[in-house]
């Protein structure tokens, strides 16, 4: 069978990492989500894979190419405006003449929901995986009725959430999904469950349900505990020949340090971390559950925690980005009694003795100068003092 995976999403509420690259190339454990995702597809003998894409495309076909140097075969094809799940997958049709697999480019699974999807697939048309996550709510809750989709309601008020169960964005589908896209009522978007709505009716669509591995990349702070958990799952980090740690740095078992990267004297690299290539991080600076991004500086004395820090950005000696819990918005949405200390854009300068207040999110080309107490949202090209 074939695959088409929908990376076209822009991921709004993963601003400003997300300006300038798609969201399905975010780096977890130094790789890009997507890398993950398609290594998951070739581990379940699904070789030939249609990419749905569409912000910043360039970088996903640069970085995957034609897929032959992964034993994978992939085309692209481009959703021009974002309208939706629905709509993305229509753009894959001209490829697609049989049963395929749909998947988002977005979560990472493991190949058992790949197989029970697939296999499911031999006795019903239309199949979609459902998992169980601690909060259902912030997904689309799937009522069953046995293996049978009776509804799905997207995002539903907690208080009105019915069923332990969400849709795990893993589907297999005949090429008839197609027509029923195209039939469904839109309003500006056309939502691929939406077009699910007459085969619940008929009770064609049937659910296989799952309990392995399902990490979601929603908002910000999905990527350090997407990258926690990768980081924790692998056997052993080699350290590039190319990277230089000091014998009076401490860096953790579970970290991840990228090619170039130097660990000046006493300072330590801890848990939950992933540094990129070409990081420098000084004497005496301390990183913990953080995601560096490639060509970063952390100066002398600095602490960095709970964060995420976009690439050839520089934090000044002394400066403290706070571990801690706040309310945050994104997007206009706001997360309540967030544990977050910060995601910082591209192209940051920002000055020795700064203290960045938890939840703060700071855009691409901002500079702030030194002693200066940072917290909220700071626009792109801010300057600071």
């Amino acid at each position: 069978m074939k695959a088409v995976m929908l990376a076209a999403g822009k991921g709004e509420r993963l601003w400003p990492l997300t300006e300038h690259r798609p969201k399905p190339m975010l780096p977890v454990a130094n790789r890009p989500l997507l890398e993950h995702i398609l290594e998951t597809l070739e581990a379940a003998c699904i070789d030939e894979v249609i990419l749905v894409v569409g912000s910043n495309r360039e970088r996903v076909q640069d970085h995957f190419g034609d897929g032959h140097d992964r034993d994978l075969d992939i085309t692209y094809v481009t959703q021009s405006r974002q309208l939706g799940t629905g709509h993305a997958l229509l753009q894959a049709e001209t490829h697609i003449g049989e049963s395929f697999i749909t998947l988002n480019g977005d979560r990472i699974i493991t190949t058992d929901l790949i197989n029970a999807v697939r296999n499911q697939h031999t006795t019903a048309d239309l199949v979609m995986g459902v998992t169980r996550v601690e909060t259902p709510s912030r997904y689309g809750v799937v009522d069953l009725d046995g293996q049978t989709v009776t509804d799905i309601t997207e995002q539903p008020h907690p208080d009105q959430v019915r069923s332990t169960y969400i849709n795990a964005g893993v589907y297999a589908f005949t090429p008839e999904i197609f027509g029923a896209i195209r039939d469904t009522e839109s309003h500006g978007e056309q939502a691929l469950t939406d077009a699910l709505t007459p085969f619940i009716k008929d009770r064609r669509l049937q659910a296989v349900q799952y309990r392995g591995r399902w990490l979601d990349v929603s908002v910000p702070w999905d990527l350090l505990a997407v990258n926690n958990a990768l980081n924790s799952a692998q056997e052993s980090s080699s350290t590039p020949t190319t990277t230089t740690v000091d014998e009076s740095a401490v860096v953790a078992d579970t970290a991840i340090l990228g090619a170039g990267t130097t660990v000046h004297p006493q300072a330590a690299v801890l848990q939950r971390t992933t540094v990129g290539d070409n990081v420098r991080v000084g004497p005496g600076a301390i990183v913990e559950n953080a995601i560096l991004l490639s060509d970063v500086s952390i100066e002398a004395g600095a602490v960095v925690t709970d964060c995420i820090i976009g690439a050839n950005t520089t934090i000044g000696p002394n400066t403290t980005i706070e571990s801690g819990t706040r309310d945050v918005v994104l997007n206009g949405s706001v997360y309540d009694d967030v544990s977050f200390g910060g995601l910082i854009g591209d192209n940051v300068s920002i000055g020795g003795n700064v203290t960045l207040a938890p939840g703060t999110l700071i855009g691409n080309e901002v500079t702030i100068e030194g002693g200066t107490r940072v917290s909220g949202r700071i626009a792109d090209d801010t300057h600071v003092t």
